[in-house]
């Protein structure tokens, strides 16, 4: 994919976004005209909380190797998977179908290699089988990046030795561990000139010398000198660099970090309309971090103080601080339904 810079939503009351680069590997956008903890949870969203696959269970069937066993299935556990379509898998402790995995909630994947020659055989990610079936034909398969088309080198075998295994992968977020992160890092940058003196820079004898400006000092205007501080500016322009770890491209994640971080406000807003009941912001049965039937921590709780799936807690109170009473919200009745009306995601 190749993006010349654009501008997206440029009216000046909303945020904007401009994008400078793009390819496959990542992408460098602008965010304009939003808060700083707004431009902050988007990014630790994007690090930790958007679904991919990994390998999170290995059926060692032979393994005649120099390295133990625990070894392998680590350096499995953190091979980079394809995740296109992820959300047509559930979680495994959501599944109903089974205790521990099915094609419902993980793709299976195998490798069998043995040396029968005196020179070392090398295995490598694109030796792993993806068997079928499987929500489509990319989910689960190894990220491979290199010019030779090898992907990550598992492990080496010599002269009769052999590995037979069977590796379960399954859908989870970064917050549980961090082979499910679908980006390597994520730069993140504001107030390029310290304007707002939000940094205190150490330095000998100039700071402007001695502490280098970044790229993006280039996009906003420095301070002039003898310039008053102002302590009611805010920073409203955000710099980002987001790197892909190749699980999903680098603009997929950025769009499914707004829609994570849309669900968990919904699932707030839904929490203080005294509703529990309702069936999510978009009346499709999601939960109310916008998963069907699901929790989005690893403890099975969903984050906002109600149980998961499996639980019926009480909400803790039957009237909210905001005017009206019996449950109601800021935003009208309990209903469900934001100030934005329907959000753009299915």
């Amino acid at each position: 994919m190749e993006y010349d810079a654009m501008m997206l939503d440029t009216h000046e009351s909303g945020p904007s976004v401009t994008i400078r680069e793009m390819n496959r590997e990542r992408v460098d956008f602008i965010l304009k005209n939003v808060e700083l903890g707004f431009a902050n949870a988007l990014r630790r969203v994007m690090l930790a909380e958007i679904p991919t696959i990994a390998i999170d269970l290995v059926e060692i069937e032979a393994n005649s190797s120099v390295l133990p066993d625990e070894f392998i299935a680590h350096r499995l556990g953190l091979v980079p998977l394809r995740s296109d379509g992820v959300e047509d898998l559930v979680f495994t402790r959501d599944c109903e179908r089974c205790e521990q995995y099915c094609e419902e909630c993980s793709v299976t994947l195998t490798v069998h290699a043995k040396c029968e020659t005196k020179t070392n055989v090398s295995i490598f990610s694109r030796d792993l089988m993806v068997a079928e079936p499987r929500p489509n034909q990319l989910i689960g398969s190894p990220v491979i990046q290199d010019d030779d088309g090898l992907g990550v080198l598992l492990f080496k075998l010599r002269q009769g030795q052999e590995v037979r295994m069977k590796c379960i992968a399954k859908k989870g977020i970064a917050k549980e561990h961090a082979k499910w992160a679908p980006t390597a890092s994520i730069g993140f940058d504001y107030d390029p000139h310290n304007k707002l003196r939000h940094l205190h820079y150490w330095y000998e004898e100039n700071a402007l010398k001695e502490w280098p400006r970044t790229k993006n000092s280039d996009w906003e205007d420095a301070a002039h000198e003898g310039e008053a501080f102002d302590p009611g500016a805010r920073a409203h322009t955000f710099y980002y660099d987001v790197e892909s770890t190749g699980t999903l491209d680098p603009d997929t994640i950025v769009q499914q970090g707004i829609k994570v971080l849309q669900q968990k406000l919904a699932g707030v807003i839904q929490e203080l309309t005294g509703d529990p009941g309702h069936a999510g912001v978009h009346g499709d049965g999601m939960d109310v971090n916008g998963y069907a039937d699901s929790g989005r921590d690893p403890d099975g709780l969903n984050g906002y103080g109600a149980a998961g799936r499996d639980h019926d807690l009480d909400p803790g109170y039957t009237t909210t601080p905001f005017p009206g009473a019996g449950g109601a919200s800021a935003w009208g009745g309990g209903g469900g339904a934001t100030p934005y009306g329907t959000t753009p995601y299915a």
